[in-house]
C-alpha cells in the first residue's frame, strides 16, 4: 500500500497570511452608491416577515461593504421599504452608504454607516458609483 499524501513535498505556511475571519474597520470616510436587489434578498421568505428581512439583509449587505458593525438606517429609507406593507417590498433599491465618524466615542472603532435612499427613475446600467460628498 502507498500512501499519497508522502509523495508531495509539504506546502510552506505563509508568515504573512492572517486566518482570522475578522476584518480591521477601514478608517478612511467615503460615500458609494449601491443597487440592492431586495427581491433575491427576501426570497422565500413567509409573507409577514419579507419587510424586516429587507432590513436585515440591507443592513448585512452595508456591514459588509463597508466594514463596521454599526448601521444606521435614515429614516426615509425605512419609509420606502415599507411603504408598500410588511408583505411587499420594493423588488430593487438604490442606497448611498456612507462610511462615517462617531463624534461620541474617540475609539478607533468610531464609524458607523449611515444609509440613505437614492431616488432613481430606473435601475436599468446603474452600477457602484463612489460619491464626491
Amino acid at each position: 500500500r502507498v500512501d499519497l499524501h508522502f509523495c508531495h513535498p509539504p506546502i510552506p505556511a505563509n508568515p504573512t497570511f492572517n486566518m482570522s475571519t475578522e476584518r480591521k474597520p477601514r478608517v478612511d470616510l467615503i460615500t458609494r452608491d449601491y443597487t440592492i436587489h431586495l427581491a433575491k434578498l427576501v426570497h422565500k421568505a413567509t409573507f409577514k416577515k419579507k419587510s424586516p428581512r429587507a432590513i436585515k439583509k440591507l443592513k448585512e449587505f452595508a456591514e459588509k461593504a463597508m466594514g463596521t458593525k454599526d448601521v444606521r438606517i435614515d429614516t426615509k429609507l425605512n419609509k420606502h421599504i415599507w411603504s408598500r406593507g410588511i408583505r411587499n417590498p420594493p423588488k430593487r433599491i438604490r442606497v448611498r452608504l456612507s462610511r462615517r465618524r462617531n463624534e461620541d466615542d474617540d475609539g478607533e472603532g468610531s464609524l458607523y454607516t449611515l444609509a440613505q435612499l437614492v431616488e432613481v427613475d430606473s435601475f436599468k446600467g446603474l452600477q457602484t458609483e463612489t460619491v464626491d460628498v
